[in-house]
């Protein structure tokens, strides 16, 4: 008679934890305060996802960062938790317990462990300052219109401290989007290279490289917002224009788009159309709304 003999599985003391957001903060935490080591794991060169992006949290409306920071603080000090950041999940092997995990690191090009967070590699980082000349290559060619546009917009802000933004918005504003003439038109004149310009012109939501309509509707989606029904609102105004959220209307009048908060939590859900907010929405106003800017079209 032969008896099977279960070989005791030897289980390693140590998790990762992928992603280094609150909820990924607080496992890590929790899982060392429990005696185990922990790696945390995450793409972004730095920890605290989008939370630390935020203002305010609902329902409390507590300040995020004095939730975040003291986390923040705990997991740097905690002897059993290693931060690995820049870094992607790549591949895992192996069954519970006893897991082989590849990490792929992306190169930081400082020496991290020198490292005092002065900025001066990025003042002279060769990749975002390259002298303006390499990144237009040619001089851009306006419409006399545009020309004289974006001429009386550079002028009004030339010699300002942070030109940049205010040419931006304005620029915005005239056209509903960022044209990318136009953008090639002040690297040139402003001396700023593009790649810098693309990149803070992507930073910012408020700012579009899409051509939009002459009005933009933002459906709020935010967690105030969510659960007093603005997915419902969101799907009237897609059947009403007949295009999704993301997306222009034929005759270009309507740009519909999503966001995460508009800091009117009260009002909720919340539409914003263009400057103007429309608070305690709900399917049977969308067409109200949407009627009131075709009839200012007429």
């Amino acid at each position: 008679m032969k008896t099977a003999v279960m070989k005791k599985q030897k289980v390693t003391g140590a998790a990762l934890v992928v992603g280094g957001g609150i909820g990924g903060i607080q496992a890590a935490l929790d899982l060392a305060e429990s005696g185990f080591k922990v790696y945390l794991l995450d793409k972004k060169p730095s920890i605290g996802g989008v939370m630390a992006q935020l203002d305010k949290t609902f329902p409390t409306n507590d300040c995020s960062m004095c939730i975040l920071a003291p986390k923040l603080v705990s997991v740097a000090r905690h002897p059993n938790i290693e931060v690995i950041t820049n870094s992607d999940l790549e591949e895992i092997a192996g069954e519970s317990g006893n897991f082989l995990v590849t990490i792929h690191k992306k190169p930081r090009y400082v020496d991290v462990d020198k490292c005092t967070g002065c900025g001066l590699c990025m003042q002279n980082c060769p990749v975002q300052q390259i002298p303006y000349e390499d990144t237009v290559q040619e001089r851009v060619v306006l419409s006399d219109s545009d020309r004289e546009t974006i001429q009386k917009i550079i002028n009004e802000y030339e010699g300002q401290q942070g030109v940049l933004m205010p040419v931006l918005q304005a620029i915005n504003r005239k056209y509903n989007y960022l044209p990318a003439d136009l953008l090639k038109y002040v690297s040139e004149h402003l001396h700023i290279p593009l790649n810098l310009i693309f990149s803070v012109a992507t930073f910012y939501r408020a700012l579009s490289l899409q051509k939009r309509g002459v009005h933009v509707i933002r459906v709020c989606l935010g967690t105030a917002c969510h659960v007093r029904g603005a997915r419902r609102v969101l799907e009237e105004f897609e059947r009403i224009l007949g295009i999704p959220a993301g997306q222009n209307t034929n005759d270009m009048l309507f740009t519909l788009e999503t966001v995460n908060c508009v800091g009117a939590c009260a009002l909720a859900p919340v539409v914003l159309v263009d400057d103007t907010y429309y608070g305690h929405m709900a399917p049977k106003k969308v067409q109200r709304v949407i009627d009131h800017y075709q009839k200012e079209k007429e």
